[in-house]
């Protein structure tokens, strides 16, 4: 399993919509997921999403114990989602700050739905179906968002609350996934 090189914004591979995965538990989609842990980890990401290192399939990765770059984010089990589906349960949305991966170095206030379900399939083919809220809905959309070509700075309502992540946040770490 390798670390792959993250595509960044202005990379036209990151704007293309992701294929739906058809065929599971196979050598080459074990081999990609490992392959996007493996990156996601070396970088310190929260999530991962394939196109980001140039493979148009939906398939995510996202996950976070405890880290002290995100202090005020609840824990969120490590998951592996492929062909995934969102559904907004209500209108609630929430403005929170966001970083990439693919936009290395800053930082930007989104709106994001605050209660969601989602559902999708593991690597092995086998069903994931659950009701998330806050940072947890956050990460899944971030994530998703990759497989429809958008990034997160497409969302931004008022491009004052973009900016380079050491302007921001003065002398303070800050996660850029």
């Amino acid at each position: 399993m390798a670390v792959r090189p993250v595509l960044r914004m202005g990379d036209p591979r990151l704007l293309n919509v992701a294929q739906r995965v058809e065929a599971f538990d196979t050598p080459e989609l074990h081999e990609l997921v490992g392959d996007m842990q493996n990156t996601m980890r070396e970088l310190s990401g929260a999530g991962l999403a394939a196109p980001q290192i140039g493979v148009g399939l939906q398939v995510v990765i996202f996950g976070l114990d405890f880290n002290p770059r995100y202090p005020e984010a609840e824990p969120v089990p490590y998951t592996v989602l492929i062909n995934p589906e969102l559904e907004p349960i209500g209108d609630e949305m929430e403005e929170g700050w966001e970083g990439c991966l693919s936009v290395p170095g800053m930082r930007g206030v989104v709106p994001r739905y605050k209660h969601l379900r989602y559902r999708g399939v593991d690597p092995y083919g086998k069903p994931i179906d659950r009701t998330v809220t806050d940072f947890h809905a956050r990460v899944v959309q971030h994530e998703v968002d990759h497989l429809l070509g958008i990034l997160y700075p497409m969302r931004i309502r008022d491009m004052r609350t973009f900016g380079f992540t050491a302007e921001l946040f003065p002398g303070e770490e800050v996660a850029d996934d």
